[in-house]
């Protein structure tokens, strides 16, 4: 079974208390309280899915161990760019060129949010390059989304705009982005602070 199984991501309620360090039926009451979300077996037993679990505990300020934030990082595809712009040209022009300079990462594209969401569900991709002037979606708003929802894996967010002002960039950072550019885009910083950003996962990784 592969690490991208969803499978390997779902733990039993006794799993869930020994991983948080509590007696199993605790972790039943969590989840029969309503307060943590799961599901039920045809067989009548309960089970979790790590992201909702990861919502779970920093909800309620509790620490999140060690196995379950590398459990959840090792599901992120870091060799996964997605480009979020409704510009289909500028879109299109973007992942071509990164397929061309980085071709052993995998593109792909959304125009619009509903498509953002659906992309970082199915592919759980380790940077984002995100439009925050989409429209009717407010930009701001979807980067917080996706850097506070663990159920995305927490990615990297490269933002870009055509308002190139400090007070735009100073919000959009401040909102959990990693990077900011404004338009028209120097494609090859973009490429270069991904593999900047893809340099840090790899150290950490390995330290």
């Amino acid at each position: 079974m592969s690490k991208n199984d969803k499978k390997v991501r779902i733990f039993s309620a006794l799993e869930v208390a020994n991983i948080c360090g509590v007696v199993n039926q605790t972790a039943i009451n969590w989840i029969r309280n309503g307060y943590l979300k799961a599901f039920t077996t045809p067989g009548g037993q309960y089970r979790v899915y790590a992201e909702d679990l990861m919502t779970f505990l920093e909800a309620r300020g509790m620490r999140v161990p060690d196995e379950l934030s590398d459990l959840l990082k090792e599901d992120v595809a870091w060799n996964t760019v997605l480009v979020v712009d409704d510009d289909r040209e500028l879109n299109d022009l973007l992942k071509r060129w990164m397929e061309k300079k980085i071709p052993n990462y995998r593109v792909v594209q959304a125009f619009d949010g509903f498509e953002a969401g659906r992309a970082l569900a199915a592919y759980r991709p380790g940077f984002v390059i995100l439009d925050i002037d989409l429209p009717g979606i407010d930009g701001h708003k979807l980067c917080r989304k996706i850097k506070e929802d663990p159920a995305f894996g927490k990615p990297f967010i490269i933002s870009m705009t055509g308002l190139d002002i400090p007070e735009e960039r100073a919000s959009i950072l401040e909102d959990g982005a990693d990077a900011f550019f404004s338009k028209p885009l120097d494609f090859d910083q973009i490429t270069g602070t991904v593999l900047d950003l893809t340099g840090k996962v790899e150290s950490l990784a390995n330290g």
